[in-house]
């Protein structure tokens, strides 16, 4: 058995087969953990969601900002943006089985070593605190009131603060599990940069250097910053390589955090 980290998606399906091919995954044998972003700007998101749903319990797979954008489209609370590529799952015959299944997914898992989040945490949150966190976010996507959730998670999110209610707080904790990247050094995300470190402003740290984390316990597997690209440090594993603007499709084997790779096989997006 072995258990793969796979960075972001976003529905390059043949890119994935190539992959899957290369680490010779076997469902019931292996294990995959996807850090997120199954679909949007790629050209396959459907195939890519119906795979995932297919392989049961062999993927675990997080929640990211793209995902949680086409429960929005399906739920009428977010307008089309100009790269979107979910019109096919959108019109799909089995639209209401795929999106229960991807509201039913995970913002955060964990085991006692490694924690998978598409983005990011906050750095005074311990792996128990996050899962505490993604969970008020579960409950609301996993219930009836669904669409009218969604319908509150619009406009630019508050500091955080643990005495935040509402969708206030709903947007607080978002902006960290699916949109963190740069960070303040009192621990506010800067939402307006999403470049690589080196060329970020004066002032500004990645999420996972900021001093003291409370997560630190475990080793984070994230996604969501192609400009990042493949960093892993000791405990922090960042696998979106750009696979939608046409670099590669990563993955990490956990167990030795053996790296694989393959050149994307889809045009880039525009």
């Amino acid at each position: 058995m072995a258990r793969y980290a796979i960075g972001d998606i976003q529905g390059c399906m043949a890119s994935l087969d190539r992959l899957l091919a290369l680490l010779a995954f076997s469902p019931g044998r292996d294990e995959l953990w996807l850090v997120g972003d199954l679909v949007n700007r790629g050209p396959r998101s459907l195939d890519v969601l119906r795979w995932a749903m297919s392989m049961g319990s062999s993927v675990t797979a997080v929640l990211g900002n793209h995902d949680i954008h086409l429960l929005a489209r399906a739920a009428g609370a977010a307008e089309a943006k100009k790269r979107d590529t979910l019109d096919e799952v959108l019109a799909a015959a089995d639209l209401d089985r795929l999106i229960d299944w991807l509201r039913h997914r995970p913002l955060f898992h964990n085991d006692a070593q490694y924690a998978l989040v598409h983005a990011g945490l906050h750095p005074k949150w311990s792996v128990t605190d996050a899962r505490a966190r993604a969970a008020e976010i579960e409950q609301q996507l996993r219930g009836p009131a669904w669409r009218a959730f969604l319908v509150k998670l619009g406009g630019r999110p508050p500091r955080w603060d643990g005495k935040l209610g509402g969708s206030d707080r709903w947007r607080a904790i978002l902006a960290y599990l699916v949109r963190a990247r740069m960070c303040h050094t009192d621990g506010r995300v800067e939402p307006d940069y999403d470049g690589p470190p080196a060329q970020a402003p004066p002032g500004l740290l990645p999420w996972f250097k900021l001093p003291d984390p409370a997560w630190a316990s475990h080793t984070v597997v994230f996604g969501h910053w192609a400009a990042l690209g493949l960093d892993i440090g000791t405990r922090h594993i960042g696998i979106d390589t750009g696979c939608v603007w046409g670099k590669t499709l990563s993955a990490v084997r956990l167990d030795d955090r053996m790296v694989f790779q393959i050149k994307a096989v889809e045009s880039p997006t525009g």
